[in-house]
């Protein structure tokens, strides 16, 4: 399921405009949506049933250039992760 097909998705089980639609999927997932700007702050964002994001530290570490063999630095960095809720894992599972 791409972006297009979630609004389209949202729209037809709330029965909004595909405009307002896309407008609640931007506000929560854009570069400069919510959960971005809470990860960017160092907060974690929960949503209780679907699971955790969160904003991971990797350390600077070596690594090897698959183009010349060579060695390089890596930087550090943050990444985004993301844990699956319990009620997620489940429904994946068809448990109840």
């Amino acid at each position: 399921m791409n972006k297009a097909e979630l609004t389209a998705a949202l729209a037809m089980r709330t029965k909004m405009s595909k405009a307002d639609a896309t407008r609640t999927i931007d506000a929560l997932f854009d570069d400069k949506g919510i959960i971005a700007g809470e990860l960017k702050k160092g907060a974690k964002v929960q949503i209780t049933g679907f699971g955790n994001f969160e904003a991971r530290k990797r350390a600077a570490r070596m690594g090897r250039n698959p183009k010349t063999g060579g060695t390089i630095q890596i930087k550090a960095s943050i990444a985004p992760a993301f844990r699956a809720g319990k009620q997620l894992k489940m429904a994946l599972n068809n448990k109840r």
